[in-house]
């Protein structure tokens, strides 16, 4: 088994128990569970990124945006500003924690999932992502 083969399950397994907490009716509990989940969801997300672009690409990075960076340049995932910005919010969930942060976050977490599905979509069904920009409300396209 290779290690992006290992990554994988992982992978989609981090996804649906995102989904699920997602799913649920908001309270602090589902919060605080759904921004963990997104942590989790993350580290695999930029793990999954590194071993497709060593095993696919024969190309190395290693740190999260750094992987989001190349995963731009070798068109695994198209341009878009929030990779790197998720990069920012796993750092500030892991280190620091206000109520205010986590309320702003937990908004911001179905954007989030979206990209990890297609990712998911793209590594693991190797189909093309379309109509990425739509997703992201940020976006003048």
């Amino acid at each position: 088994m290779t290690k992006l083969e290992a990554i994988e399950k992982q992978y989609q397994r981090a996804i649906k128990r995102f989904e699920e907490i997602l799913a649920e009716k908001k309270s602090d509990i589902v919060r605080d569970s759904a921004i963990k989940r997104f942590e989790f969801t993350f580290d695999f997300s930029w793990k999954i990124i590194k071993a497709y672009l060593e095993e696919e690409k024969g190309v190395s990075c290693r740190s999260p945006k750094e992987c989001f960076r190349e995963a731009f340049h070798q068109g695994l995932i198209d341009y878009d500003d929030l990779w790197l910005k998720m990069t920012n919010w796993r750092n500030e969930a892991v280190h620091t924690y206000s109520e205010k942060f986590a309320d702003t976050l937990y908004k911001k977490l179905p954007d989030a999932l979206k990209r990890f599905q297609l990712l998911e979509k793209r590594i693991l069904h190797q189909s093309p992502i379309t109509n990425y920009h739509s997703l992201n409300p940020l976006s003048n396209k």
